[in-house]
């Protein structure tokens, strides 16, 4: 199974202008993005991997460490378009694309090996996507940080097959009777999103041609457009076994962060 493992890097960010060249504990967030990617398939011999960006500073940066990159239309209006785009810059002809954004630096790599192992041993979702079980604790988390910043962190509300039913910035499913849970159960029954995909081809193309739909719009969720026409989105559960687990870098601030994050492990 051919697999493209796009990485888009915007360098036009209206908060956090030329974000992916931002210097983490020594390395650049663009650099830290593509080792990840490079250590989730090292063992697999059908899988290339490609920076996308609009800009050729990113460009210039990547041929440093020898990352294979493709210059993208500035007109791309997200890392899904930029995604597709440079599959077609590059004449890539692939069965399954993953979109891995170029401000995550700290997804552990096991979580894109197993999208991609998803896809392998089942081929018959149209999108993978991972998420994992949040602890009482992190969940405690949530709901404090939701009170300041209410649209950071998605979860998922998922059928018994794994597939999604809805993702929500809010936090689904509400739950009556959370005391005795917490006293069964370290983990919580509520899944936290990573903002990682994998696409079949076909799928991705015609995704990226549909209007913008309802909830979608209301939510600012992408994934949202592909569920309110249809697609079917599996769910991957993923063990994060203790490693370190960060939403994308959108701010400066969150630099300071990743940093404190990375000399915690």
């Amino acid at each position: 199974m051919k697999t493209a493992l796009i990485i888009p890097a915007r360098y036009g960010s209206s908060r956090f202008p030329g974000k992916p060249l931002a210097m983490i504990a020594g390395q650049s967030m663009l650099k830290r993005v593509y080792d990840l990617a490079v250590r989730a398939t090292q063992d697999l011999s059908d899988v290339d991997i490609l920076i996308a960006t609009e800009d050729q500073r990113i460009a210039d940066h990547a041929k440093t460490f020898d990352a294979p990159c493709v210059l993208t239309p500035n007109t791309c209006q997200t890392g899904t378009d930029r995604a597709a785009a440079a599959i077609k810059v590059a004449g890539l002809h692939p069965d399954v694309v993953l979109n891995l954004q170029g401000d995550a630096p700290l997804t552990p790599s096991h979580f894109i090996r197993q999208v991609i192992d998803a896809f392998r041993s089942n081929p018959m979702p149209d999108v993978v996507t991972p998420a994992y079980k949040m602890t009482w604790e992190q969940l405690d988390d949530l709901r404090a940080s939701k009170k300041k910043t209410p649209f950071s962190g998605t979860t998922i509300a998922v059928k018994s097959d794994g597939y999604a039913l809805w993702f929500s910035k809010n936090i689904i499913p509400a739950i009556r009777g959370e005391d005795p849970l917490r006293h069964s159960d370290k983990l919580s029954p509520i899944l936290k999103h990573i903002g990682l995909y994998g696409y079949k081809y076909n799928v991705l193309k015609s995704f990226i041609n549909l209007p913008q739909s309802t909830y979608e719009v209301l939510e600012g969720l992408e994934q949202l457009r592909l569920l309110e026409n249809g697609y079917t989105i599996k769910v991957v559960t993923i063990d994060p076994k203790g490693q370190l687990i960060h939403g994308g870098i959108d701010s400066p601030e969150d630099i300071v962060v990743a940093e404190k994050l990375l000399q915690g492990q």
